[in-house]
């Protein structure tokens, strides 16, 4: 190999890392948003405090017709 091409292979080794850590940033802020997201919606689930006051032998049998 001439010099030349040493310095090639560099650069574009050069470029080839940078491109990764900026896809790899894209990413992990995507996986940030997606987790906000996520976590939006498991606390948007309502409390099931109201079922706490019904008579505890109701939902143990299913009734089914064919």
């Amino acid at each position: 190999m001439d010099v030349n091409g040493i310095a090639n292979l560099a650069t574009e080794m050069a470029d080839f890392s940078s491109n990764q850590a900026a896809g790899i940033a894209v990413l992990k802020k995507a996986i940030n948003l997606n987790a906000a997201g996520a976590l939006a919606l498991i606390e948007a689930i309502p409390d099931n405090k109201t079922t706490s006051n019904l008579p505890p032998h109701l939902g143990q049998h299913i009734n089914t017709t064919a």
